[in-house]
């Protein structure tokens, strides 16, 4: 690749990476939403939380809908339109649910709020489906992982400054506020009014951004294209058994039995952990039926004939899941007399840590796209982690944290920075290593309490950092003409944020919040796995080489 056309693809690729601080940036505002929700409608813990159903659900939805559509119409639509032109459409379908929010705060309606929320992500779904691929394309094979990481740093730096920005324009202020007692007050809706009249300029402006710019190619990949018309099926009937046993799940609070017996005695809920384990199941048997009966007859299947993209998919649905189930219950981990009995805003430091984890490692992760020499590698290596880390302190000491329980901290990153050095820039050994490494720290969060444990389960973020575009990267190689149809699918498998946690959850109620991070253990270990095979397929379609070190190697 000549000088002209790396400069060309940098600049595009800058472009490009402005749609993934957005979807930090928004989804990171969920976590003020629920509990305001929350007050605001009178809700219990399971109502407030369909706003996050809503949110991991219409990914699922938004690349399921464009995968059938594509079948039906038997062509690849997204690929018809280009990358940047799914971009652009995705930005506004998301100013579209953006404009519903405002109808909906304006009605003061809980059901419309999701419904709007919902679209909001639906077109986040296509603007991933669109950008992942998008973002590996601008450059060689083996740098396709660093420049998903650099995407993923920015997604980051939305995710860590979200929440504060948003407080703000929620509350007038950042820290401080009795969520309960101003969610009451009667014009407290209209503050989200102006959130999102703000928000949905936004994505128009990010829209007119992408349709104007002169940098950014169409984006297109070969056009041909093969309906996989028994993929569909599959999917589909995945899709309806899911919805039909959550709607199960949902339709047990209403039974004044269930309410007595399980919420307000605290009886054990076996059957309620009984269908949230066949949710995953049903997902995993799924998969794997598909790709060994694709292994025998490929015709019908279209991308998931390829083992690295349907290992792949479990793989992305494990991480997704596992990155949202350590967040989601580290809160209710630390309120525990074991681990300090932290709550209110005492937590705030330790969950901006956890995310802002992820930050420090995608920002490390994304250094070789720059192209530096190698001993200004291992230079950068070692202090952007920490320039990172830094940026997590200012955003919680701007906050009005305390952040002093967090510089001891700084120590557990050595254990990141050890594992880049270990894993060569190669995506599939940094995978398999990041994975023992989070499977790891797992472990001595299981088997220890206090300040120990806690660093241990927040060392997550670490070690999940660079885990989306190395799957990413490793589960579309190879896929040729397929690329497109096999990102909608790794897109889907957002959806393991939406059953993972409820999972841990259930299991939390019969043998107690912190055994069941077992679950995370499980999730590190098959990351770790897929890692350590998908190399292996791969060599054995004369492509590991390549993916791995790049063919100038």
């Amino acid at each position: 690749m000549n000088t002209e056309q790396t400069k060309s693809n940098n600049s595009a690729l800058y472009t490009l990476i402005t749609v993934f601080f957005f979807w930090g940036f928004i989804g990171a505002s969920n976590g003020v939403f629920i509990p305001f929700c929350k007050a605001k409608f009178g809700l219990d813990q399971f109502q407030s939380q369909l706003i996050d159903f809503a949110f991991y659900g219409a990914y699922y939805i938004g690349a399921i809908l464009l995968f059938i559509f594509s079948s039906l119409a038997k062509k690849d639509i997204l690929n018809a339109w280009g990358f940047k032109k799914g971009i652009i459409y995705g930005l506004l379908v998301s100013t579209f649910g953006a404009a519903l929010m405002i109808l909906a705060v304006t009605e003061g309606n809980y059901l419309f709020i999701l419904g709007a929320l919902f679209i909001v992500a639906l077109g986040f779904s296509l603007q991933q489906t669109s950008a992942q691929p998008f973002a590996a394309s601008l450059g060689e094979a083996h740098t396709a992982s660093s420049r998903l990481n650099l995407a993923g740093g920015i997604n980051s730096l939305g995710t860590t400054i979200g929440p504060i920005v948003v407080s703000i324009a929620l509350f007038g202020v950042i820290a401080g506020v009795n969520i309960e007692e101003f969610a009451q007050k009667e014009n407290s809706l209209d503050s989200m009014r102006i959130l999102y009249v703000f928000v949905g300029g936004l994505f128009l402006l990010a829209a007119a951004l992408f349709f104007f710019s002169k940098k950014l190619p169409a984006g297109k990949s070969d056009s041909t294209f093969e309906p996989a018309s028994k993929a569909m099926k599959t999917l589909i009937a995945i899709t309806v058994i899911l919805i039909a046993v959550f709607a199960y799940i949902f339709s047990r609070y209403e039974d004044p039995e269930f309410i007595t017996r399980f919420l307000e005695n605290n009886e054990k809920d076996y059957l309620g952990l009984g269908l949230t384990v066949s949710t995953l199941l049903i997902v995993v048997v799924g998969l794997l039926f598909a790709n060994a009966t694709a292994q025998k007859n490929a015709e019908g299947w279209g991308a998931m004939k390829y083992p690295q993209l349907v290992l792949g998919m479990l793989a992305l649905f494990t991480y997704v899941g596992v990155e949202v189930t350590i967040g989601s219950n580290l809160g209710e981990l630390l309120k525990t007399a074991d681990f300090g009995s932290i709550t209110g805003p005492a937590l705030a430091p330790y969950m901006s840590m956890y995310w802002g984890s992820l930050m420090i490692g995608r920002w490390a992760g994304a250094i070789s796209v720059f192209n530096p020499s190698n001993q200004l590698k291992k230079i950068l290596l070692i202090v952007v982690p920490y320039i990172a880390f830094g940026v997590v302190l200012a955003a919680n000491a701007i906050s009005g944290q305390d952040v002093t329980p967090l510089y001891a901290y700084a120590f557990v990153i050595v254990f990141q920075i050890g594992g880049f050095f270990l894993g060569k820039d190669q995506p599939s050994r940094t995978l398999m290593i990041f994975g023992l490494m989070g499977m790891t720290a797992m472990l001595i969060g299981l088997f220890t309490t206090g300040t120990i444990a806690i660093f241990a389960f927040m060392s997550g973020g670490l070690f999940l950092s660079i885990m989306w575009p190395s799957i990413f990267s490793l589960a579309i190689a190879g896929l040729g003409k397929y690329t497109s149809q096999g990102s909608a699918f790794l897109v889907m498998m957002i959806l393991g944020g939406g059953i993972i946690p409820p999972l841990q959850g259930k299991l939390a109620d019969i043998i107690g919040i912190h055994a069941s991070y077992f679950i995370p253990v499980l999730c590190f270990a098959f990351i770790a796995f897929y890692g350590w095979k998908v190399i292996e397929i791969l060599k054995k379609q004369g492509i590991g080489h390549e993916i791995e070190v790049g063919g100038a190697h």
